[in-house]
């Protein structure tokens, strides 16, 4: 059975509220909403502006925001609460009773945030794979991280929900990530004027990084009854936010050109054997 506080308990720590600091920690709340505000703002316009340094003012953004919020925290406390040695005494005990529980799971979070700011598996602006979810980070908070994916759909995550599972992170801080697009041919098709096909196209392509490398990696895929060549295209998109213009970019010029070279698709192949 859980203990209730009861009437005296309640009255010390209503007298533990410095009622004349009151006001001030809700101005100065007010006043970080608009540090806070002023920030993403600002961040926005200049991403805007210098796209190649898109990156740095994401992640200078997320550690201001990081310490405004516990800026915020601690001025909040020291100027509306009254701690002495007999005030932190009833805190510890009743308010652990009382609120232990409930923010178990928000302390965890609070503690996995700053060990993700610390040992930065992903940064804001990351394109990442986590539970199920792609996209890109777009905030790291006290709390929870939040992502938009390729659908625009924003998800909020919390942060201990990182401490124990696999992220994939396709960029790590850089404008240019690998993209990967499998194409599949009839195994007696011309091959090789496939692979160059494959490979011409994206070095063609308008949202490919030429300074990293092209490569197109051919295999032989064998299901049931079918034998295919597996054209792997392994190239890098400029920005990540062009991998799907990429994808697209090539797709459309590698069947163009499969079309006209008359290089067909995978095709059951029967075979007869002499007795």
């Amino acid at each position: 059975m859980e203990s209730v506080p009861d009437n005296a308990t309640l009255e010390q720590i209503t007298g533990l509220i410095r009622w004349s600091g009151v006001l001030t920690s809700i101005l100065v709340i007010i006043g970080a909403l608009v540090v806070l505000r002023f920030v993403r703002n600002t961040v926005e316009n200049l991403s805007g502006q210098f796209a190649n340094r898109r990156f740095v003012f994401q992640k200078i953004a997320t550690v201001l925001q990081f310490v405004v919020y516990v800026a915020t925290g601690v001025s909040v406390l020291s100027l509306s609460l009254d701690l002495d040695d007999g005030a932190l005494a009833v805190i510890g005990g009743t308010v652990a009773v009382s609120v232990g529980f409930a923010v178990k799971d928000l302390v965890a979070s609070f503690i996995a945030g700053i060990m993700i700011m610390l040992d930065r598996p992903f940064q804001v602006g990351d394109r990442v794979s986590f539970g199920g979810q792609y996209g890109d980070v777009t905030a790291i908070g006290l709390r929870s991280v939040r992502m938009q994916t390729l659908d625009d759909n924003t998800v909020t995550i919390p942060n201990n929900k990182f401490l124990n599972e696999i992220t994939s992170n396709g960029n790590y801080g850089a404008l240019d990530m690998q993209v990967v697009i499998d194409f599949h041919v009839g195994s007696d098709q011309n091959i090789l004027l496939a692979r160059e096909v494959v490979s011409e196209a994206a070095v063609s392509s308008r949202y490919a990084y030429l300074p990293k490398p092209v490569v197109v990696l051919v295999e032989q895929v064998v299901s049931s009854d079918l034998v295919a060549i597996r054209l792997r295209l392994k190239a890098y998109v400029l920005d990540i936010k062009y991998e799907k213009a990429l994808v697209t970019d090539v797709n459309l010029r590698v069947l163009q050109a499969f079309g006209k070279h008359n290089i067909k698709p995978p095709a059951v192949l029967h075979r007869s054997s002499l007795g």
